[in-house]
């Protein structure tokens, strides 16, 4: 399938989805959907470094917590409407996001997940410690009640984050199927051999980090109209970590097909939980459902189909099957 007709797909899904939540005549439905379609993005994004290129990230609340305070930052010093001042999230982040690359990515496993949750750690002490955009206290931002042809600013909210989600998928689903895509996952599967073979291996992990922060960047940009009142605690929230990770996993990490299912998944389970039971067993639902996936089905809910497609000699739960055809005898 072209990418513009799978845009122009993305697109009229977003208008369907736009559409259903209207008809339901309930706002908290857009409330909800923002976080979820948030989590879309900051999945799929993940995915790009941590799934394509097999780099773990622990530092995805940091990439977004500066889309966040770029936002804070540009409306003391010149208000702007929040599609440019989502493109400001993606440029400070994706920049942020290649220097990060070029000071760590000769780091690997596990020392690479160390530096990046020490990038975020930094930043936050960072924010915390610069007044002009609130520091420890916080900042507000006072958003319309209504804003034409949308109605509550909520719509318009969700319009943008909807936007944001199509066009995180079909940017990752184009890397997937590009040469640059095939880069990644060679250097998924061996980083070695790939440089033995030529494989630009340093300058394709710069492109995915830059890519991956920018995209977190511009998830987190409308994120201090969403909450009004925008502090370090809720900027750099571990739910942000732990969510951005634990989505492809379970939703699987070679295609760009699982940070989308695992998104809506889990997104939805946990806004049902904040509902029904309280926001404080969201990361318990996403902890039990990790190590559920883990051991059930190791490379999340895409290669468990692909698995039951393909009819490999392996079950659901990836022990091997016992054979019970008795060997041929010669005669």
């Amino acid at each position: 399938m072209r990418s513009d007709f799978f845009l122009l797909i993305c697109i009229a899904a977003c208008a369907a989805l736009y559409g259903a939540a209207a008809a339901l005549g309930n706002d908290y439905v857009f409330f909800a959907g923002y976080v979820v379609l948030q989590y879309v993005v900051l999945s799929t994004a993940w995915n790009i470094l941590g799934g394509y290129c097999g780099y773990v990230n622990f530092g995805s609340a940091a990439f977004f917590a500066l889309g966040a305070y770029s936002t804070i930052a540009m409306h003391k010093l010149h208000p702007l409407p929040i599609p440019l001042l989502v493109l400001v999230g993606g440029v400070v982040s994706g920049v942020v996001g290649l220097g990060m690359g070029y000071l760590t990515l000769r780091l690997r496993g596990a020392f690479f997940a160390i530096a990046t949750l020490a990038l975020a750690v930094v930043l936050q002490t960072l924010v915390v410690n610069w007044d002009y955009v609130g520091g420890s206290r916080g900042a507000y931002i006072v958003r319309p009640e209504t804003l034409a042809p949308f109605g509550p600013y909520i719509r318009y909210l969700f319009t943008i984050m909807l936007l944001l989600a199509a066009g995180a998928v079909t940017v990752a689903r184009l890397i997937e199927r590009s040469r640059p895509g095939f880069g990644f996952a060679t250097i998924r599967d061996d980083e070695l051999a790939a440089e033995a073979s030529g494989v630009p291996t340093l300058r394709l992990k710069l492109v995915a980090t830059m890519i991956s922060g920018a995209l977190m960047g511009m998830a987190g940009a409308p994120f201090p109209y969403y909450i009004g009142f925008l502090q370090p605690s809720s900027a750099f929230g571990l739910d942000y970590a732990v969510n951005s990770i634990a989505m492809p996993l379970i939703g699987g990490t070679t295609s760009w097909v699982g940070p989308l299912i695992g998104a809506v998944l889990l997104g939805s389970l946990q806004q049902i939980a904040t509902v029904t039971i309280s926001s404080a067993v969201n990361l318990l639902i996403v902890g039990c459902l990790l190590v559920a996936f883990v051991i059930i089905a190791p490379n999340g809910i895409v290669g468990l189909v692909r698995q039951y497609i393909q009819h490999k000699p392996e079950d659901f739960v990836g022990r091997r099957k016992v054979e019970a055809d008795a060997p041929e005898h010669a005669p």
